[in-house]
């Protein structure tokens, strides 16, 4: 989805961009067991989504990398595939969205094509990367190597800038935060009648990956029966966009229990779309949500926030497009154009 977005902006900017999406080689059984893994098993090599090409190079890999040296070296070695696939076509800059273990192929081709490159940190290569034996060198020596690091919010990009030896360039650019003006909507106060009737709770992650923590969605959702309301929790996996934005207008609130994320996403989103926001305090949710809606890892808080939320609504000074400014189209194309015209000046 990131990536997705970004090719998008690139366009609009006027870039002749084509993706390569090294994946591990994996066999059917192996991606039902994981969920962020969908389509992996059966993806072709060569495709086009919304009239970009895309490539898809294979690599080798186990579970967790207990051998980092391995998966790296495999996906190094698929640049003369790339280059092959690629014939004659070479782009001006290499953008590289996350650093383990694909920066090594964006490495190797930055390094045959005498071209500059940008690594993109989302989350995972500083969240989970540097607390893997083995793996966390690879990530370091990535985000060094690279022309420029960009992070998607100013906590990755602190953890960068904290090392001993921290890359040359560091910059915080977010993701872009884009919704068609059919799904805007103003965060009103709930209209239904104070717990007589049932409300829905949005937990807008699949529910099979551990980190987004669903067992705590669940218990906050029980505290607020006990309280006396009548509650129905909806979850998303892997939903079109359209149906996302549907499912974030028709639930009363949407509630975030992630041990980890970069912006969310989901968040702003959910805002935009007239949905309150109740979530731990992960990620960078305190710099644009209501100090009543960001409460403790604890089911009876984030209870007391959503009631807080149906009550209240949006109550702040500043819209919320003026608090999710710094992602929005204009702020997020000029970043990038900026920084890209910098490093083939």
């Amino acid at each position: 989805m990131f990536v997705e977005d970004h090719v998008r902006l690139l366009l609009e900017l006027g870039c002749d961009v084509k993706v390569v999406n090294p994946l591990p080689r994996m066999p059917r059984y192996a991606e039902a067991r994981r969920s962020t893994m969908m389509g992996v098993a059966r993806a072709p090599k060569r495709w086009k989504h919304g009239g970009v090409e895309v490539l898809v190079p294979r690599f080798f890999a186990l579970p967790d990398h207990p051998y980092p040296r391995l998966t790296a070296s495999s996906v190094a070695r698929r640049a003369k595939w790339v280059e092959k696939q690629l014939a004659d076509w070479r782009p001006d800059i290499i953008v590289c969205h996350t650093l383990w273990p694909v920066a090594h192929l964006a490495q190797q081709l930055a390094s045959r094509w005498k071209r500059p490159w940008v690594g993109v940190v989302h989350g995972f290569d500083f969240d989970v990367g540097l607390s893997m034996k083995g793996v966390r060198d690879h990530v370091r020596a990535s985000a060094r190597s690279c022309d420029a690091l960009v992070c998607a919010s100013d906590r990755l990009a602190s953890v960068a800038t904290a090392w001993p030896t921290p890359p040359d360039r560091v910059q915080t650019i977010a993701c872009v935060t884009e919704i068609h003006e059919e799904w805007h909507n103003d965060i009103s106060p709930m209209r239904k009648s104070w717990k007589k009737e049932p409300i829905d709770i949005l937990f807008p992650s699949d529910p099979r990956r551990p980190e987004k923590r669903h067992l705590l969605a669940l218990q906050t959702g029980e505290v607020m029966e006990q309280r006396g309301w009548m509650v129905g929790v909806t979850s998303l996996r892997h939903q079109p966009r359209d149906i996302v934005y549907d499912r974030m207008l028709t639930a009363d609130v949407t509630l975030i229990t992630s041990r980890r994320e970069a912006g969310p996403l989901v968040a702003r989103e959910s805002l935009i779309c007239g949905t309150p926001v109740v979530s731990v305090d992960v990620g960078e949710v305190a710099r644009y949500l209501p100090a009543s809606w960001v409460r403790r890892d604890d089911p009876e808080a984030l209870a007391d926030g959503i009631e807080a939320a149906l009550r209240d609504g949006w109550k702040e000074e500043d819209t919320v497009e003026e608090r999710l400014a710094f992602s929005n189209k204009e702020t997020v194309s000029r970043m990038w154009r900026e920084l890209l015209a910098s490093l083939v000046s």
